[in-house]
């Protein structure tokens, strides 16, 4: 993992997120890690909705309910739906409201350069 995904670019985290200060670049490089790991896609469906192509792996699918599970409960303004449509479809769906698009920009972005570093 390198220093970029480590350091906190958490210019687009919002006030509403509870976690930590301290706590935030982990985070970050959680989700940097899952971005490289299980990203094939990004799709910007609206300015209030991204959804990510992930790998069909069983683990890629835990990690994904473990870290959105914990997200949820710190940053109450995503809504994320994980859902497997076939064994090779698996998609997560991120929604914010209107109040937090560039927080969905800021996400959206982490995941397509995820896609370029693989």
């Amino acid at each position: 993992m390198s220093d970029q995904h480590i350091t906190a670019d958490s210019a687009w985290v919002p006030d509403a997120c509870t976690l930590p200060t301290a706590e935030r670049p982990l985070r970050l490089a959680e989700f940097d890690q899952f971005f490289r790991d299980a990203v094939r896609g990004v799709d910007r469906l609206s300015a209030e909705h991204l959804r990510l192509h992930l790998a069909s792996a069983v683990q890629i699918e835990e990690t994904a309910r473990d870290l959105t599970v914990r997200e949820s409960s710190c940053c109450s303004f995503f809504a994320f739906d994980l859902s497997r449509s076939g064994p090779e479809a698996l998609t997560l769906d991120v929604r914010v409201s209107a109040a937090h698009v560039d927080v969905l920009d800021g996400l959206a972005e982490r995941a397509a350069s995820a896609q370029g570093e693989r």
